[in-house]
């Protein structure tokens, strides 16, 4: 038996094929798995301890950071302390995985955190260190210890070494066995920009701070030098060093490594470090912190147990 359809029949035929046509592509695609968003890039969090004006320090890290970032593939974020002494602290409570420390902070962070020194940089000259300095007004005519009682002197912060451990030496080695009592008033400025441009500005009669921020300011100020004199200086020290947490990915502690020792050996690299003001990076180990901790035990400082307070 033969059928036969009319064209209208056979149109109703063909649009409903192609409806349930349609009806089951929608629910192939409906039951296809959407794409997983992409996943958040690791981010690397860094503490800057407050060496200078914190616009200023921001400024100076932002390149290492940029570079950083395009180097692992992780966003490289600074996070500025407000305090040197902060610095431990917010490596527990604020999940830091590394900081640029000072020489007296990264002793601190070694002997209490366990912190792994990766490497710092070299400044033109060849200079990797810096060194403390005990400096005054001219105009106070200062030249001994005994010449500083009655003054006001202003240290740094004391989790430093230019502004706290070699103060501390100098009046212990000059028979000032309690400084609070020698001078007329002592405070922290909290940074070594601050400590210099004190006295400087006659706020201080004297104080302490660390060689490269002196002769930094003293290029674009020479007031500094004019007015200024050095009565003593420290030990060489490790320059501010990248240090991280010991329990952070190693494959990519490599990669920071080797991306900080290579900077100079590529054109991005270079723009980054002459925008941060230095040479190069070179390799930083536990070892290069022993002047530090020898210098702490001269004034019977035990950097395990060592609590930082500022007055």
């Amino acid at each position: 038996m033969r059928l036969f359809f009319t064209r209208d029949v056979l149109r109703l035929l063909l649009c409903g094929f192609f409806l349930l046509l349609l009806a089951a592509c929608r629910d192939e695609q409906s039951a296809a798995p959407k794409p997983s968003p992409p996943a958040p890039a690791k981010k690397i969090v860094i503490g800057l301890i407050p060496e200078l004006d914190i616009f200023v320090q921001k400024k100076r890290y932002e390149p290492i950071a940029l570079y950083l970032s395009q180097k692992t593939g992780a966003v490289v974020e600074l996070k500025i302390l407000s305090r040197y002494g902060n610095i431990l602290d917010n490596f527990q409570s604020e999940g830091l995985d590394g900081a640029f420390f000072g020489s007296f902070t990264g002793a601190l962070a070694i002997k209490k955190l366990g912190v792994e020194p990766l490497a710092r940089p070299e400044y033109e000259g060849g200079v990797s260190t810096y060194y403390g300095m005990v400096f005054a007004r001219k105009d106070r005519r200062i030249k001994t210890a005994r010449d500083m009682k009655g003054k006001v002197f202003v240290f740094v912060d004391r989790a430093t070494t230019a502004g706290w451990l070699l103060p501390l030496y100098f009046f212990r080695t000059h028979g000032i066995s309690d400084y609070r009592s020698w001078f007329k008033e002592s405070y922290f400025s909290g940074t070594h920009e601050d400590a210099i441009q004190d006295v400087l500005d006659g706020k201080a009669d004297l104080g302490a701070a660390k060689d490269l921020v002196f002769y930094r300011l003293a290029k674009e100020n020479p007031r500094i030098t004019a007015e200024l004199e050095i009565l003593a200086i420290s030990p060489k020290v490790p320059a501010n060093t990248l240090a991280v947490r010991h329990d952070l990915d190693s494959a990519l502690k490599t990669i920071i490594t080797n991306s900080l020792l290579s900077m100079d050996q590529n054109e991005e690299g270079r723009r980054a470090l002459a925008q941060f003001g230095a040479r190069r990076f070179i390799a930083t180990v536990v070892q290069d912190y022993g002047p530090v901790i020898e210098y702490a035990g001269h004034i019977g400082l035990d950097l395990a147990t060592y609590d930082y307070v500022n007055d």
